[in-house]
């Protein structure tokens, strides 16, 4: 018996197996749209609940990690709503990638960390529509036209969406390096 048909017949075990399969792939894709690192996790509990709940609404079991990705977007969106009057602003966690790649030195590691929280942090200054289309098509890897059935949008809306996206990430990456820059020639004046 398949994991959806488990979860059809009410199975808990098959919940918790639910659980480890996605558990890490839905966090993340929460993180990145409520920047919050609790707030993910509670709209991946709550994405579990209703998934449980809706098993039998899920018509194709080969499309359940899409299914599970259209929910935690409802849950952020939802969440997003309720919250409209906060900002919230949390330190990186370093959540955008939970695998573990090794480079030829420390280096080269330590420049993709940067990196990494470069981005993150940029993706964290974009509005919620932007953020939302750069994690589904980044992190997700969903097509354009999987994302506007996702976010019910046009599909020009999106493509529009992740291109403003884009290029306000390169604004704020850009920021980033200038300001950099400015910081080491200030410090290299100051240690003469």
């Amino acid at each position: 018996m398949d994991l959806v048909d488990r979860l059809r017949d009410k199975e808990e075990s098959a919940l918790i197996e639910l659980m480890n399969q996605y558990g890490d792939y839905l966090i993340r894709t929460a993180y990145l749209l409520l920047k919050d690192h609790q707030s993910a996790e509670e709209a991946v509990q709550d994405t579990f609940v209703t998934a449980f709940e809706k098993i039998m609404q899920l018509d194709n079991p080969t499309k359940l990690k899409s299914w599970l990705t259209s929910i935690v977007i409802n849950c952020c969106r939802n969440r997003m709503r309720r919250w409209s009057w906060k900002h919230i602003l949390l330190p990186f966690e370093n959540e955008l990638s939970k695998e573990v790649v090794f480079t030829a030195t420390p280096e080269e590691e330590l420049l993709k960390i940067v990196w990494n929280e470069n981005l993150s942090d940029a993706i964290h200054q974009l509005d919620y529509k932007y953020r939302e289309v750069i994690t589904l098509y980044y992190f997700s890897e969903m097509k354009i036209r999987e994302i506007a059935v996702y976010t019910n949008e046009k599909e020009t809306t999106v493509k529009t969406r992740l291109k403003r996206a884009r290029v306000k990430l390169k604004e704020i990456l850009l920021k980033g390096e200038e300001f950099l820059e400015a910081s080491e020639r200030a410090s290299q004046k100051s240690t003469r």
